[in-house]
């Protein structure tokens, strides 16, 4: 009897052992176990060549292919979760933590993406404020919450530097005054974007998915651009079928040469979209030539539209130009248009700046 009533209090005794020990597991010890593996919304590119984003297991290697004209380049970067280890056999490819959490940009469209995901907050250094158009963005630079730090090879590596952000998202055209060698040469976090060279107005949009990879913000990416995708491919089904496209040249002579589009560029695509005819659509060219006055005239004489005049404002202005630029058709009819319907009292225009994110609108 006595033994029996022995084994009963031994065992109460453990049993409230083992609650007061799982008590104090519960609510006062934190694990030592390895850290959760993150789930990433994996994203599929549908327009955009120059980029790739490969998906492993805590990080993801983002590939930018050529990312300035006549190069065979590829710059690689390994974005790897915070709070994780990176994988092994990618020591020498760059490594940014993510999600990132303070950011400088070089381009006005690098800007138009953060304002689409709602990530300005997380913008502390742009590079020639005059550039920007975003209401937002001023507001948060009249507070001096970003700072300028300039371009090309007036970039302010010290500003950056002081700034410390754990990305720095740049644009190069292959010169080596370009601020990207400046502020690699200086072992900060610099990550290339090469958007402008898509030959597609959606090519050129989907990048917001590039940028959202660095912020964990798949998911938000991928929502905007099918939106985006579906109202401009809607739009365009509309024009393919009409019966009349206007015809359309575009630029204007600048010191005696005039820069004409090839058939192959990012706009003469969103013409074709729009349900226009641009008069040198069948040029192979994905860059631009030099033509002369005679050479545009005799083609765009009777073109029934004009659009993107260089800097001129007015018809007055296109004449102190060259007063030959009156005999165009167009020119008489007055179907000039420039795109700069939405310039701020900086000079920020918001062609160059939504207006390329947001081909819908533009279309």
């Amino acid at each position: 009897m006595q033994t029996q009533k022995r084994d009963l209090l031994r065992r109460a005794k453990i049993a409230r052992i083992l609650l007061l020990s799982s008590i104090l597991t519960g609510c006062c010890f934190v694990s030592l176990g390895i850290a959760e593996q993150p789930t990433f919304h994996q994203v599929e590119i549908r327009y955009a060549q120059g980029f790739s984003i490969d998906y492993l297991d805590n990080a993801k290697l983002v590939t930018v292919f050529n990312p300035w004209q006549a190069t065979d380049l590829s710059y690689q970067y390994l974005l790897v979760q915070r709070g994780t280890s990176p994988p092994k056999g990618y020591e020498d490819i760059p490594h940014i933590e993510i999600p990132v959490r303070s950011v400088v940009t070089l381009s006005t469209t690098h800007l138009a993406y953060l304002e689409q995901l709602d990530l300005l907050d997380t913008l502390v250094g742009y590079g020639t404020f005059d550039h920007v158009y975003s209401a937002e963005a001023r507001t948060r630079i009249a507070a001096g919450q970003i700072r300028e730090i300039g371009d090309g090879a007036n970039v302010n590596v010290e500003v950056v530097m002081d700034l410390n952000p754990d990305l720095i998202m740049t644009y190069a055209i292959g010169s080596p005054y370009d601020a990207h060698f400046k502020l690699v040469e200086a072992n900060l976090k610099v990550v290339i974007n090469a958007e402008y060279l898509e030959r597609t107005p959606l090519g050129r949009a989907e990048w917001i998915k590039f940028l959202a990879a660095f912020f964990n913000k798949e998911a938000e990416a991928d929502a905007i651009f099918d939106r985006i995708a579906a109202a401009y491919e809607a739009m365009a089904a509309k024009t393919q079928d009409i019966d009349h496209k206007p015809t359309v040249f575009l630029n204007a002579p600048y010191e005696g040469n005039w820069w004409i589009s090839g058939g192959k560029t990012y706009l003469v695509k969103l013409l074709a979209d729009a349900g226009a005819h641009y008069l040198w659509a069948d040029d192979p060219s994905s860059g631009s030539r030099i033509l002369d006055f005679e050479a545009v005239y005799e083609t765009a004489a009777n073109a029934e539209y004009w659009l993107n005049p260089g800097q001129a404002d007015s018809l007055t202005e296109l004449l102190s130009i060259d007063e030959r630029l009156a005999a165009f058709e167009a020119f008489q009819t007055g179907n000039v248009y420039n795109n700069n319907a939405r310039v701020n009292q900086y000079g920020g225009n918001d062609y160059w700046e939504s207006g390329l994110t947001r081909p819908d609108l533009v279309v």
